[in-house]
């Protein structure tokens, strides 16, 4: 654990908001990521010391213990990054981002809430209690997932209400300042102890931590500041997500009571089972069937591709389950890691009945040495010329 000051660290002032918190620390990962620095400890040290301040000013019940008693506020929750802390050893640029938001990008550099009652400038508490999180499945085709996509939903929630804007009073004069916190949101019980003096902080009972008490109630949400609705969603799909990867909107889920920050929509990714395909990593697998005499003789095929049909020459003998590779036909990578394969694993079909010429045609080869599955000569071209006489 470092014992450097966390706003010096990141660079920014103790008023520093949360977008401002959200975009000094991410100058920095992908500054001094180790990824990027291979062998520099020095590096990796500035790495860990603007992960570890971010850690603990994201979050507003940490950062207030930080700035009233310093490193020693939050030792008990970090210690080395254990406990309330995280571990970024080994963890790649995917894995940071997944940590603090969306590891796709579109969520970690939009608007952000942590939860908890936040703080202003002065420690004055922000008034309203923060909204809850929502958790959805998003079933997505291996099309969409290759190529990535943007879906539309639409999401029952919590939304601010339109009558008071999300205040929970009448008009923005039905307000008095708490009388009980005198408007800081909070009270604080001295406790005395042989170590010293111990300051328990707590929400104020009387206002619920907002500071402020309201005499006259919004007609239409009853004081909470919000109602239930619908909204319209629009979620950016980028490619080579893969099932049970999450994306996290930030701001996108049930809205905060009486002026409290809203909560995150998390969208789970789901990966439909798809006709033809079958995936691994960035590379797609399909089964190709042929007939003994395209097998034999080679011949052209169309197949299936993500992106319509594509014509595919089989060499002559190709060889029951032969792996053929289409290059780029495959999945583009998240973060444009680059693009997969698609890889044909070679079938020969063997028809279950025969006509009496084809019976006799096979009989010919039984005893041929092209056809001694024991002792094979490569004695391609008398073989080939011998199938294309009975298949041609």
């Amino acid at each position: 654990m470092t014992n450097r000051d966390y706003y010096e660290i990141l660079e920014v002032d103790k008023g520093a908001s949360e977008a401002e918190l959200k975009k000094a620390y991410r100058k920095k990962a992908m500054k001094y990521h180790p990824d990027r620095n291979k062998g520099d400890a020095e590096a990796e040290k500035k790495f860990k010391e603007a992960s570890e301040a971010y850690d603990v000013l994201r979050d507003p019940q940490k950062r207030a213990r930080y700035d009233q008693y310093g490193h020693a506020g939050v030792n008990g929750n970090q210690g080395g990054f254990g406990g309330g802390g995280v571990d970024f050893d080994g963890m790649g640029f995917e894995d940071i981002f997944s940590r603090f938001g969306d590891i796709f990008g579109s969520g970690f550099f939009g608007e952000q809430s942590f939860g908890g009652q936040s703080r202003g400038r002065g420690g004055r508490r922000q008034p309203g209690t923060p909204g809850s999180d929502m958790k959805i499945r998003m079933p997505l085709e291996l099309n969409e997932i290759a190529f990535g996509t943007e879906k539309k939903l639409k999401i029952k929630k919590q939304l601010i209400c339109d009558k008071c804007t999300g205040t929970g009073a009448e008009t923005d004069s039905d307000f008095e300042t708490c009388g009980t916190c005198n408007g800081m949101g909070e009270v604080r019980q001295v406790t005395r102890t042989m170590l010293g003096q111990m300051v328990n902080v707590q929400p104020c009972p009387t206002c619920s931590g907002d500071g402020r008490i309201i005499k006259t109630k919004c007609s239409k949400c009853v004081g909470e500041g919000r109602i239930k609705g619908e909204e319209t969603v629009k979620i950016n799909i980028p490619s080579g997500v893969s099932n049970g990867n999450y994306i996290t909107l930030r701001s996108q889920g049930n809205a905060g009571r009486r002026g409290g920050p809203a909560g995150d929509l998390i969208v789970l990714i789901e990966e439909k089972e798809h006709e033809h395909f079958e995936r691994e990593g960035n590379n797609i697998y399909y089964n190709l069937n042929l007939s003994i005499p395209d097998a034999v003789l080679g011949t052209e095929v169309q197949v299936p591709t993500l992106k319509g049909k594509a014509k595919l020459k089989i060499e002559e003998g190709t060889q029951p389950g032969k792996l053929l590779r289409m290059r780029g036909k495959g999945i583009v990578g998240l973060n444009n890691s680059g693009t997969g394969d698609q890889l044909l694993r070679v079938n020969v079909y063997m028809p279950s009945e025969l006509t009496d010429k084809q019976r006799k045609a096979m009989e010919s080869f039984r005893e041929s040495e092209n056809f001694d599955a024991v002792n094979m000569k490569q004695q391609e071209k008398g073989f080939f010329s011998k199938m294309k006489d009975v298949f041609g």
